[in-house]
This record gives C-alpha cells, sequence and structure tokens, in this order.
C-alpha cells in the first residue's frame, strides 16, 4: 500500500484547503489505482514505496536546482542500492504544479498524477530520463 502524506494548509486560507484536501483524495486514489494495476513482482515493491504530496518544491528544494514547476521527484536510492544509502527513497508529486498543467481539468489532472508517479518509480526501478521518453512517461 502507497503511504501518502501531507502539510497541513494554512489556517487563514480555509478555501485552499478544501481545494488541497481534495487534490490530495484525487491523487491517491489515482495512485493507489494506478499501484494496483501493476504487474504483482511490481505493485510489491511499488506498494513499499512512501509517497508525499506537496503543494510545490520548497526552497531547500529549489536551491538544490529543483525547478519551481516541477511535477514530481524522486529521492533516495534505486532499489538495487537501498541498503547503501541513508536516506529512504520516496516520491514526491507536487499537487498544485499538477493542477496548474492539467489547468483545472480533474481528468487531466489523473492523468497526470499517473504519469508523473510513473516516471518517479521508473527513476526508483533505475530508468533514466531517455529510458522513461521511450516509454511515454515523459
Amino acid at each position: 500500500m502507497v503511504t501518502v502524506a501531507s502539510g497541513p494548509c494554512p489556517r487563514q486560507r480555509c478555501e485552499v484547503n478544501l481545494n488541497w484536501k481534495k487534490l490530495c483524495a484525487v491523487a491517491s486514489a489515482e495512485v493507489e489505482a494506478t499501484v494496483s494495476a501493476l504487474p504483482k513482482p511490481l505493485r510489491v515493491r511499488a506498494g513499499g514505496l512512501p509517497v508525499t504530496f506537496e503543494r510545490r518544491p520548497n526552497a531547500d528544494l529549489q536551491a538544490d536546482g529543483i525547478e519551481p514547476d516541477t511535477l514530481g521527484l524522486f529521492t533516495g536510492s534505486e532499489f538495487v542500492d537501498e541498503g547503501n544509502i541513508p536516506l529512504p527513497p520516496q516520491i514526491m508529486l507536487f499537487l498544485e504544479n499538477l493542477r496548474d498543467f492539467a489547468e483545472g481539468d480533474e481528468m487531466v489532472f489523473r492523468e497526470e498524477v499517473r504519469t508523473t508517479f510513473l516516471h518517479e518509480l521508473g527513476h526508483y526501478l533505475g530508468l533514466d530520463e531517455d529510458e522513461l521518453t521511450e516509454r511515454g512517461l515523459e
């Protein structure tokens, strides 16, 4: 099962909070459905990989060179190297960026969550950008 974590929304922005909760719910359902559709050996591996939902890349990520409009990010070691790196692997999906990319269209948002999750899962499995592009996961 995919673990989903999300940060709290500022109290003074209640309307955004409702949108954030909906974005998280829709994205969580899409990630779960995507993992469920994977072949069993991959489903087991992906099911143990934490997925966190963030609004956008934070200042620390941007200072490390992550663009503010990034849709997703894989951090940590690839599964073949997991025992050698102190940070556990995880996938971060930047939901407000995905929503903006989808121009508010929920079906496009779902498709982009799926594609971005699979793209980042591909990095976890050791695929580079060219290999992901060849698979339609740009």
